[in-house]
């Protein structure tokens, strides 16, 4: 959630979207995808058509008939902006990993790719660069030499984000898929190794669906990358906690949704708000899930957290049917005072 100053200087919302939920599909079962390919300057295209958004999110490289200056000019045409890029660190080529590659080449090609985005969010003009290094991790016992893992993961990123002080960089962490063991797999275990990273320009990204996948709490999540001043971006979506499944944010965990979204008001705290469901097979709808993002750099700040009620204390629900329908109508409101919370100090 952004404030944004319109036209008639009162406040809007602005509202931006991940390029991969605008293309083509693809699982271990439908190997040739739920729709047709969808290049990179269509997929601009059709989530202008949504006549919602104001940025997207950047899967890098692009099409190779597709030059940095054509997505920029597509971008302007359609009145889009570029929010941050990822660079794909997580297909064929880096399959047995990226920055924790066996071999030096591969690590190498993870690093270069990296620098390679940043030039990119330079010349779009994008706030961040995002890491997901999904094939960073492992699938066996014995697999891995633990502290080698460690250093490469640390230290592929710690040399990119040094090397460009000037830059913010957020990882996403994620338990598995697609290696059953991911290494940036929680909040704490990925803070603890940002914070030996030693550079200052790196943080979080926040997935609320990811969380769950860690058996998180996800507001808990949410408020621990805030407090260590290492929060850049937060997603939202939800699943069954034992898979990534992306459903709609709120569709099951409404109440840790909306927990979640009561953290995102403490004062101080800079992040962004991502929508993330999956299409349905079939191919993307138009209209895509709204997204509301801004993204910050890293930056400390403190919260008092608010006052823990107790049983007995005034405001303790009854358990009686009064109580139930009284419970639903304040989640109402809740879930609508947070959406229109300017929470961006």
């Amino acid at each position: 959630m952004t404030r944004t100053q319109n036209d008639t200087g009162g406040r809007g919302l602005s509202f931006a979207g991940g390029m991969w939920s605008f293309g083509r599909i693809i699982d271990r079962y439908a190997t040739d995808g739920y729709g047709p390919e969808v290049s990179t300057l269509r997929t601009i295209e059709i989530a202008a058509e949504t006549g919602e958004l104001t940025g997207l999110d950047l899967n890098y490289p692009f099409d190779p008939d597709v030059s940095v200056d054509d997505v920029r000019k597509a971008l302007d045409a359609h009145g889009l902006k570029a929010v941050n890029i990822t660079p794909v660190i997580y297909d064929r080529g880096f399959r047995n990993g990226a920055f924790t590659g066996p071999d030096a080449a591969t690590r190498h090609r993870a690093i270069d790719l990296g620098h390679e985005a940043v030039e990119v969010a330079h010349t779009l003009g994008a706030r961040y660069v995002k890491f997901w290094p999904g094939q960073d991790g492992y699938d066996y016992p014995f697999q891995v030499d633990y502290p080698t893992l460690y250093r490469h993961a640390v230290e592929g990123i710690g040399d990119i984000a040094r090397t460009h002080p000037r830059v913010t960089f957020a990882i996403e962490y994620k338990l598995k898929e697609p290696r059953n063991r991911l290494f940036w797999s929680t909040a704490a275990a990925s803070l603890l190794a940002v914070e030996q990273m030693g550079a200052d320009n790196v943080g979080l990204v926040v997935d609320f669906g990811h969380s769950l996948l860690a058996k998180e709490n996800p507001a808990q999540a949410l408020s621990l990358a805030h407090s260590m001043g290492r929060l850049v971006d937060i997603e939202l979506d939800d699943n069954y906690r034992e898979w990534d499944d992306d459903l709609t944010a709120g569709s099951l965990h409404l109440v840790e949704t909306l927990e979640f979204l009561h953290v995102v008001r403490t004062p101080g705290l800079a992040g962004t708000a991502q929508a993330r469901p999956l299409p349905v097979p079939g191919g993307p709808p138009r209209r895509r899930p709204r997204v509301r993002r801004r993204a910050a750099r890293p930056g400390r700040a403190s919260g008092a957290p608010a006052p823990r009620r107790t049983a007995g204390s005034p405001g303790t629900p009854r358990r009686d049917g009064r109580s139930t329908h009284r419970t639903h109508r304040a989640a109402r409101r809740v879930s609508h005072d947070v959406i229109q919370h300017d929470w961006v100090r």
